[in-house]
């Protein structure tokens, strides 16, 4: 069991005993247990329990449960709540704005035991008799119900960002539309996306409703209110995303005024654990946050800028990719928090392909499409033999591969291209070619495609072969993930890491988004170290280089910034870096 099905255990856990009436202070150990064990890195099986109490939060208990979890699979306790609280009852939390206090008052005092009984109630206005719930949550619940064939469906931040920003510049257009943004977790550039929150201001949030309802994009409207609007989109033309196809996107619309517009971005850009710290300290202050503004009481204070609000609750402003409540609350002043890398400040692209294995451009295709875009330096990595499956190069093919590149490069002196490969590392800790072949390279990438299920001990093993091979300059895409389709293998993170220290070797964030791997918090992890990352698109295609934004989305939630980013250098001094030049 790894980290995020450990914190995701503990969630489960909080919710099935915030249902039951538990203690609140009891609850929230938890959730804070679960949002701590997500942000690290490195594995905990086979961690002491000595060891894990050391960690801010995890007291003797806890660590007893994560140490129940990493040996038997599961959690006596949260098998014990499941079997006492019905299923149907738990599966409510699936509802929008629909929390475990309230479910567990629906199943108390309304006896409701499943989604189907409470639909009945709503409908029959049994659910707006409630003390705290009113008709306005009655309809919420009913909209909720309607939508959830399409709970759990989950989209490629890829695959909706150009749905988001077109309707967003659509709507700018529109007369009275003095701001429009992107909130929720597009905003926050997350590797998924389940629902897309935009918000506006406006002096007639009919007219803005009206021109959403009516653009080419939405379907239907599935409800509308007096300044909310939620609208189900067409479906994805051509989605990456695993199932995805036939599922169509959902978006809600929130129109506010001027005043609110600030403190609604903040609400509703999230994330949760980052908004649950920000209104602790509101009112640890005496006032009060919500999407209306930072108020005394019932009076409005401010509220116009996310700016504003953060200063008024003595804190740096933190970019929305960082709200994760990880490290942000610790920063002091605004140089603390890291200048975010953007896609301008890329020169080079280190990991691509061509025709040679399984590309679909030529060499001099691809060198002329890294030239438009503007880059500096690239490196050719088609991959080797042991990906027979996509025409890997043998040591022959490779080095005569190498001869035309040198060749080739002749003709140019816009752009550095580099001689490389995208090396496996074999399941029995070998490297796919010999020392003498990756002697003769500019840049290896090495990489594993196959045994990604072999024990965490084994995979490990591989990984330092190719970190203490002389020759290799970078692990790319490390876990070998495939996000919504295949979990990545597991490994001892520290101790790989600190050999990528050690012997100066570089980690790839692949922006393909079906692998934006490393993952945000293993970036960050690298960062903290001082390991050098390269963002590199793993292009297959000429087309392929407009990946690269999302690698760049990635990298900013680590909170990278180019300095940590190799292939943000100037060519020489990325070169020097490397380390066979360095023992030169």
């Amino acid at each position: 069991m790894n980290n995020i099905e450990i914190a995701a255990s503990f969630d489960q856990l909080a919710d099935l005993l915030e249902i039951d009436g538990a203690n609140a202070f009891r609850v929230r150990a938890y959730r804070n247990a679960a949002r701590t064990i997500e942000g690290i890195a490195e594995s905990l099986a086979g961690v002491q329990i000595a060891q894990l109490t050391e960690i801010p939060g995890i007291g003797d208990d806890l660590a007893k449960k994560i140490v129940e979890l990493m040996t038997t699979g599961q959690l006596t306790m949260l098998e014990e709540l499941k079997a006492k609280v019905p299923a149907g009852v738990v599966q409510m939390l699936l509802l929008p704005g629909i929390g475990p206090k309230k479910v567990a008052q629906l199943h108390k005092e309304l006896g409701i035991t499943s989604l189907a009984q409470l639909k009945q109630a709503a409908e029959l206005g049994g659910v707006a008799s409630l003390k705290g719930f009113g008709k306005k949550t009655e309809q919420t619940i009913l909209e909720g119900i309607a939508s959830l064939d399409q709970q759990g469906v989950r989209f490629y931040l890829a695959d909706v960002v150009p749905l988001v920003q077109q309707i967003a510049a659509d709507l700018s257009k529109v007369p009275g539309v003095s701001q429009i943004s992107p909130a929720g977790s597009v905003r926050r550039l997350k590797e998924t996306i389940g629902d897309l929150d935009l918000l506006a201001t406006s002096e007639d949030a009919n007219l803005v409703m009206d021109a959403l309802a009516a653009h080419p994009l939405v379907e239907s409207v599935i409800a509308r209110g007096p300044t909310k609007q939620r609208v189900r989109l067409k479906s994805l033309s051509n989605p990456m995303t695993p199932g995805a196809q036939g599922h169509k996107p959902e978006m809600d619309l929130r129109v506010v005024p001027e005043k609110s517009f600030g403190a609604a971005l903040q609400y509703f850009t999230g994330s949760k654990e980052h908004n649950v710290v920000t209104r602790r300290l509101a009112k640890e202050k005496g006032l009060m946050l919500n999407e209306y503004g930072l108020n005394k009481g019932e009076e409005y204070y401010l509220g116009r800028t996310e700016e504003e609000i953060y200063a008024e609750l003595g804190l740096v402003f933190v970019p929305p990719e960082l709200r994760e409540n990880r490290e942000e609350f610790g920063w002091k002043t605004s140089a603390d928090v890291p200048k975010l890398i953007t896609e301008g400040e890329i020169l080079g692209d280190l990991h691509m392909h061509t025709t040679e294995s399984d590309g679909t451009a030529s060499l001099e295709d691809m060198i002329a499409a890294a030239r438009a875009r503007g880059l500096k330096y690239i490196a050719i990595t088609d991959h080797s033999k042991r990906v027979f499956m996509a025409n890997g190069l043998n040591e022959e093919r490779l080095l005569k591969q190498w001869e035309e590149i040198r060749r080739i490069r002749e003709k140019y002196d816009d752009i550095k291209i580099l001689c490389g490969v995208e090396c496996d590392i074999l399941e029995n800790a070998t490297m796919d070619l010999s020392d003498e072949v990756l002697a003769q390279a500019d840049w290896i990438i090495g990489v594993i495609h196959f045994g990604l299920k072999q024990a965490p001990d084994l995979i490990t093993k591989r990984l330092l072969t190719a970190i203490e091979n002389p020759y290799v300059d970078c692990i790319g895409h490390m876990t070998g993930r495939l996000i919504g389709k295949r979990p990545g293998a597991q490994f001892d993170v520290e101790t790989v890491f600190a050999a990528a220290k050690e012997h100066g070797v570089m980690l790839e964030i692949n922006a393909h988004p079906a692998r934006l791997d490393l993952s945000d918090v293993h970036a960050a992890k690298a960062r903290a170290m001082g390991i050098p990352i390269v963002i590199n698109t793993d292009s297959h295609s000429t087309y392929g280089f407009e990946m690269l934004q999302w690698g760049i989305a990635q990298a900013r939630r680590a909170g990278l910034s180019a300095e940590n980013v190799a292939n943000a250098w100037e060519f020489e001094k990325f070169e020097k870096s490397l380390r066979r030049n360095q023992k030169k």
